[in-house]
């Protein structure tokens, strides 16, 4: 299993300002924190954590990893709505062995952000370096990431945490149709993960967020499907294991090709992750 969505930070080395406002995250979480819940998890991708110094939250990672096998990639922090001014922190970006993705988290941005003609220009970019863009972005902005993706049809996206639907209000319109049309955009892969927190945090059941990961896997198919865990922000409403049960108990009637490519093959392949000889982490 690849885990192809967990974060790690320290505010006490870096400034992420959005922790200010999540008091139950607003701590060290690091390696020696996460607690699989007895899975065994063959490595895990790393991906930026809003700090606000982009360029050095890759430089720790990096120090992360020489002590952590475990870590087989990092999507890095780019500000690629600065466009050809991003050019250089790209470059140092890519330069660096275990970067596998960029991005711009863009959930909270104004409507229109994603189609501005910088942003374009830095999206563009990351096809001549072989760097996925991956899309956080909440269900309401999913048609605005179509109209990306149709731009930059050179550029591999991968859409983080499905969109996030509306699941604590039980909505499932228009995020259907919205999702659908972006899984036939060829170039997009999805992440499944980060659902729990867009559900009722104490009381969600395993039946109030099956429909969305089916819908995914229907419209995307098991080739275009990676499992996330997105610890530790998921444990402010699930732990670690229970969210792989989760995902296990959809897939099971899959064919062990598809669900060997949900859980580890897919995010191998857009990520390009290297083989890592070390043991498992367990």
């Amino acid at each position: 299993m690849i885990d192809s969505h967990l974060h790690l930070w320290d505010p006490a080395v870096h400034e992420y300002p959005w922790l200010a406002d999540e008091p139950e995250l607003n701590r060290a979480f690091l390696p020696s924190d996460l607690d699989l819940g007895g899975h065994t998890i063959d490595g895990f991708v790393i991906v930026e954590a809003g700090c606000r110094q982009g360029q050095a939250e890759l430089a720790w990672l990096e120090q992360l990893a020489s002590t952590w096998p475990g870590l087989r990639g990092i999507v890095a922090q780019v500000p690629l709505e600065q466009g050809s001014a991003a050019a250089p922190m790209l470059i140092e970006a890519a330069a660096r062995p275990l970067t596998v993705g960029v991005r711009r988290n863009v959930q909270d941005e104004r409507p229109g952000f994603m189609l501005a003609e910088p942003m374009l220009a830095g999206v563009r970019m990351l096809s001549a370096h072989g760097l996925p863009f991956d899309a956080c972005v909440r269900e309401h902005q999913l048609k605005e990431l179509t109209a990306l993706v149709d731009r930059c049809p050179e550029v591999t996206f991968v859409l983080d945490h499905l969109g996030k639907p509306a699941i604590a209000q039980r909505r499932r319109q228009p995020w259907f149709d919205d999702l659908a049309a972006l899984a036939r955009r060829p170039n997009v892969v999805a992440k499944l993960s980060g659902l729990t927190t867009e559900a009722d945090h104490d009381r969600w059941r395993p039946v109030d967020i099956a429909p969305y990961l089916s819908h995914a896997l229907e419209q995307f198919g098991p080739d275009r499907c990676m499992f996330g865990s997105d610890w530790p922000v998921a444990t402010l409403a699930t732990t670690y294991a229970r969210w792989v049960e989760l995902v296990l108990d959809v897939i099971a009637g899959l064919p062990a090709a598809d669900r060997a490519a949900i859980l580890g093959g897919t995010a191998s392949r857009v990520y390009r992750l290297r083989r890592n000889d070390e043991e498992a982490i367990a």
